[in-house]
């Protein structure tokens, strides 16, 4: 992208937020609040969702999940036949000026589950899994932290169904498993905590919480082994010896739900009758699972666990440009030509090539956006043989020849 011919630049003025999400991803130019909990991502801010997309979709893959896409419109009906209509008190309802009532989306246990009525019919058909990542509604009394809690957010939800108990306890460890890897290349120290299922189910559910002040939730961690348990689920507190390995004590520390396991039991099998046949000939209700993960609250996190006093430092898998250019007086030509050789390659290049801008602007949007690499081009450092390279998570600035730039990038 070319930052002179891109009106989505960033601000001056700091937006008034409650949180550093939020004021930081409007000012950088990721998104704009349309109303309380509702935001439109912006350029920037579509990169970096869409490149948590792909991260998470080839998690899910590599587990044989499958992807698909539902719709956010549902029947009441199938709200009704749950319980779910008088119960979750988030639920959107609608009514048509036909007089027929409808819900918007919160997750979609009510859509998948009579849906696969059609594709499950038999043990073979066992155990199946699907996904799909798109936008979620529900109606917060309090939308706050920015995109971390909102009335509108994006959200990978995927349903498993199972012939046994056994069946799906072996697939929620490869979903953890694979939580974690993507947790890993985020740069995330996720924990995956005991808590209680809420309006989905009265069984133990899994959150998977991030360590960060702006988090919601308050939990307690074994300093000795993984165990992991929620505060509002438990009596223990700091200090106590763990309940799980007996030598360790317990940690207490805010942190914020990224996502979450399910165990759905037979219940909404039960509630759409989707019955499968199994080897003995006997019909069966399979167990499900549902996974959900945040991806707009994870975007979210990121910029709250990683920020400095000048603006964002995104981890390089999600960033929106692996660099961020710059052009100064005397450097616009081979800034071109770099811009080119860079892209050639495949790196992604955000350049600030604006003319009314000066040195400091450019240095502090290239600060506030995040970009994991900035480069400059200045007769000065062309003087000096080669471009300035600056990590942004670093102080240092070094000269490097243009020739061995993608090797120090890559």
């Amino acid at each position: 992208m070319i930052m002179s011919e891109n009106i989505f630049a960033p601000q001056k003025s700091v937006p008034d937020a409650d949180s550093i999400n939020h004021q930081l991803l409007v000012q950088a130019g990721f998104v704009r609040q349309v109303m309380a909990g509702v935001y439109a991502y912006l350029p920037l801010g579509l990169r970096v969702l869409e490149n948590l997309r792909k991260i998470i979709r080839t998690e899910m893959n590599s587990i044989g999940a499958q992807e698909l896409l539902m719709p956010s419109l549902h029947p009441a009906e199938n709200w009704k036949t749950t319980g779910g209509w008088d119960k979750i008190d988030v639920l959107f309802k609608l009514k048509s000026r036909t007089e027929k009532d409808y819900a918007l989306g919160q997750s979609h246990e009510e859509v998948i589950t009579p849906l696969m009525r059609e594709f499950i019919r038999s043990y073979k058909d066992l155990p199946l899994a699907v996904y799909q990542i798109s936008w979620k509604f529900r109606d917060e009394l309090r939308a706050k932290s920015g995109i971390m809690r909102g009335r509108e957010f994006e959200m990978k939800d995927m349903y498993s169904f199972h012939e046994t108990q056994e069946d799906f306890e072996r697939f929620y460890e490869e979903v953890k498993k694979a939580y974690f890897r993507t947790y890993s290349k985020l740069g995330l120290d996720a924990k995956a905590t005991e808590a209680s299922g809420g309006t989905f189910t009265d069984k133990i559910s899994y959150e998977f919480m991030v360590l960060t002040d702006a988090g919601e939730d308050e939990i307690l961690y074994c300093d000795s082994c993984k165990y992991c348990i929620n505060t509002a689920d438990t009596t223990h507190k700091q200090g106590d010896v763990c309940a799980k390995c007996e030598g360790g004590k317990f940690v207490q520390s805010t942190a914020s739900e990224v996502g979450n396991v399910f165990d759905l039991g037979q219940k909404f099998a039960k509630d759409f009758e989707l019955k499968y046949t199994d080897a003995g000939g006997k019909e069966n209700y399979p167990i499900m699972g549902c996974y959900g993960w945040g991806t707009t609250r994870t975007m979210g996190v990121l910029v709250e666990k990683f920020h400095d006093d000048n603006g964002i430092i995104w981890p390089k898998a999600v960033a929106p440009y692996l660099v961020h250019l710059i052009s100064l007086r005397g450097g616009e030509e081979k800034a071109k030509e770099l811009y080119r050789q860079l892209t050639e390659n495949s790196i992604e290049v955000l350049w600030d090539d604006r003319a009314d801008k000066s040195p400091g602007e450019k240095f502090g949007d290239a600060d506030l956006i995040g970009c994991p690499y900035r480069i400059v081009v200045s007769e000065k450092s062309l003087a000096s043989g080669g471009v300035e390279l600056k990590e942004r998570s670093k102080n240092t600035t070094n000269i490097v020849a243009i020739d061995e730039i993608t090797d120090q990038i890559s």
